[in-house]
């Protein structure tokens, strides 16, 4: 019993920490099984995460994000309060072309 207050599913994470915008998105985006929770793919809304675990996904921007959890949230609160539940890891911009007139391209 005491395990459920040191857990929380992955949707209600993301929601808390205002990382999706409604819970709705982040099952959706826990089914289509391109987050991966500590290197494994999650294809389950209701999987549990911990302090200590690692998120990994794509934005639909095509960045590339990384979290370590260090809080639960108890509720959604303002942003401050969300983004004060994880560590950001990584988060890649989308890789840029180079450019074909490049000053550094060499023939």
């Amino acid at each position: 019993m005491g395990e459920s207050t040191h857990t929380m599913r992955l949707d209600r994470f993301l929601w808390f920490a205002r990382i999706v915008k409604t819970r709705a998105i982040a099952q959706t985006m826990a089914a289509s099984g391109h987050v991966r929770v500590d290197g494994r793919a999650v294809d389950k809304p209701a999987t549990l995460v911990r302090i200590g675990s690692v998120i990994a996904f794509a934005t639909p921007a095509g960045r590339v994000r990384a979290l370590r959890l260090v809080v639960l949230p108890q509720r959604r609160g303002p942003p401050e309060e969300g983004r004060a539940c994880y560590d950001e890891l990584l988060e890649n911009t989308r890789p840029t072309r180079a450019s074909v007139d490049g000053g550094d391209a060499r023939a």
